[in-house]
């Protein structure tokens, strides 16, 4: 990571969604950087494997089970990254499904709440609880949005489109309440990552015959560690006056 070795040494991190993707490599990049950290999923045995991996490259981490959308294991997630490193200074709030493809009319109810809990109201569920323990000591946070949260893409992914741009409203509104004690917040705006997640989507749209992955003028998928190189950065002090940003890293789709 070029540039940001041990840019967080001392710090103590928190990494949502941490079992696979983007979440993994975050929860790496910030070990990487210096930072303890702590790996949170509902996915227990692939986030414990995270935590194992970090352990193994000579870092500290643990693993802590949590549903984003519930309030209640939000705040003992928290509540347990302090009972275990004392302090709380990053977090990347990256948990998120995709949710099933439908046109916006034949969408399920149930479907549509179940998403929004999880990529909107769980990002803002994490935002309450960090934002509590870093006020007074300042820190840096970064909640995973997607192009999809400034581009009405990918087409049949109605829910997922709109929570996204509700987290980047979310940021920026957050960053305004709380650049002045100290707190950073910002968002990374991720194309087309090879993930699980990714891979998923290109499956059921083949299966439905919709045409999703537009052209991308880098010509390839990107990383997830090319992702989580941009969440490191953003809560690094080399980033210190960014906050409410929208940082895409997409190969340059939206262009």
């Amino acid at each position: 990571m070029s540039g940001m070795e041990r840019a967080l040494e001392g710090k103590v991190a928190l990494v949502t969604g941490g079992a696979s993707g983007i979440g993994r490599a975050s929860a790496l990049a910030f070990s990487r950087a210096g930072a303890r950290v702590v790996v949170s999923d509902v996915a227990v045995e692939r986030g414990e494997e995270t935590a194992e991996l970090i352990r193994a490259e000579g870092g500290e981490a643990a693993f802590v089970r949590a549903d984003v959308a519930r309030g209640e294991e939000v705040e003992a997630l928290v509540a347990a990254t302090i009972a275990r490193f004392g302090r709380l200074d990053c977090a990347h709030n990256n948990g998120g499904i995709e949710g099933e493809l439908a046109a916006t009319a034949d969408y399920g109810e149930e479907e549509w709440r179940r998403v929004i809990d999880i990529n909107l109201t769980g990002v803002w569920l994490c935002l309450k609880h960090e934002l509590a323990q870093m006020l007074g000591g300042g820190g840096a946070i970064v909640n995973t949005a997607s192009v999809s949260g400034l581009k009405g893409f990918p087409p049949l992914l109605p829910a997922y489109v709109a929570s996204k741009y509700g987290v980047v409203g979310l940021t920026q509104v957050t960053a305004r309440q709380y650049a002045q004690h100290g707190i950073r917040v910002n968002a990374v705006c991720p194309g087309a990552i090879d993930t699980p997640m990714l891979g998923r989507i290109g499956e059921g749209a083949t299966r439905l015959g919709v045409p999703m992955v537009a052209e991308n003028p880098s010509g390839r998928l990107g990383q997830p560690e090319e992702v989580a190189a941009a969440v490191v950065w953003l809560c690094s002090h080399a980033a210190s006056f960014v906050t409410g940003h929208t940082l895409v890293v997409d190969g340059g789709f939206l262009a």
